[in-house]
């Protein structure tokens, strides 16, 4: 196809447009990386930018001699493995009977469902409802109040009713189950979305520290997204108790808290290549069945 001048304009200022918001995306991940293997000589008198100054691994050293950021990195490890097992176990059900044509009131269950997303409690409700049910303080607050995330499930039912009616109705002509059917016929042909949903649960299980900052109070059960939160602000409040001139305790070096920021999300980064090509056609396979 011969192309005009015209586009190929358009075709090169849309390259450089994606080049330079990526060039931006990346630059404060390079940035931290670089103060994390930084001295912190060099780091305080800002020669540090986007290649280590003075090179060690002191930090690093510290963050994984730190038993209470293990801890945490365990916690979050094992609370992304379960909530992204129940996520997964109640999304496929319920999508899988919201996506049956002779399930009556389907689709007024499905409407309750899709009011969630423009109709949120608010902060207080949700926290009286945790408190109410014991959860405080427990793992379980972070997994329960979670289980189903109304945007995933939209598009697994939305994957589950492409599947040919033919096939269905052939594996009840042989004898053959809901259960059976889910397991045996559904479920292997949706492998693309099922990596999209548990990768989206995942990623948004890892990063969440909010529902920890209103629900855990006890240090041994916070997940690492509020460890390092609790880290940045404990940093900013012995700084703006120094410039006061009030005793403070040691601040933390800019260095291990880069060190802890890298710490926190390289495993996350990690799981993207591996799962990426299943990402991709997971959510146009969502998005267009139906």
């Amino acid at each position: 196809m011969i192309r005009n001048p015209v586009d190929k304009v358009i075709d090169s200022l849309v390259i450089v447009f994606i080049g330079l918001f990526a060039l931006f995306c990346v630059v404060p991940m390079i940035h931290i990386f670089a103060l994390s293997f930084s001295g912190n000589r060099a780091i305080m008198s800002g020669e540090v930018f986007l290649w280590p100054v003075e090179w060690n691994f002191h930090a690093y050293s510290a963050v994984f001699g730190d038993v209470s950021m293990m801890r945490s990195l365990a916690l979050t490890v094992i609370l992304v493995v379960v909530y992204t097992a129940v996520a997964l176990v109640m999304t496929i059900m319920a999508a899988y009977a919201l996506s049956r044509r002779n399930f009556k009131g389907r689709n007024v269950m499905f409407g309750l469902i899709v009011v969630t997303m423009f109709f949120n409690p608010g902060i207080i409700p949700n926290y009286m409802l945790v408190k109410e049910l014991g959860l405080l303080n427990t793992p379980l607050s972070l997994i329960l109040p979670l289980m189903i995330n109304a945007f995933l499930l939209i598009i697994m039912r939305t994957s589950f009713s492409g599947v040919p009616h033919e096939l269905e109705d052939s594996a009840w002509m042989d004898g053959c189950g809901h259960f059976r059917f889910l397991l045996q016929v559904v479920l292997p042909l949706q492998l693309p979305i099922l990596a999209t949903i548990g990768l989206y649960s995942a990623v948004d299980r890892w990063n969440m520290f909010q529902d920890a900052l209103f629900y855990i109070n006890d240090k041994n059960l916070y997940p690492l997204q509020l460890k390092l939160y609790q880290m940045v602000i404990n940093s900013q409040v012995n700084d703006a108790t120094a410039q006061e001139g009030f005793n403070a305790a040691t601040p933390i070096p800019q260095s291990i808290q880069s060190a802890s920021i890298m710490f926190a999300t390289v495993p996350i980064l990690l799981v993207y290549p591996w799962l990426q090509k299943y990402f991709i056609s997971g959510m146009l396979q969502g998005a267009v069945k139906g």
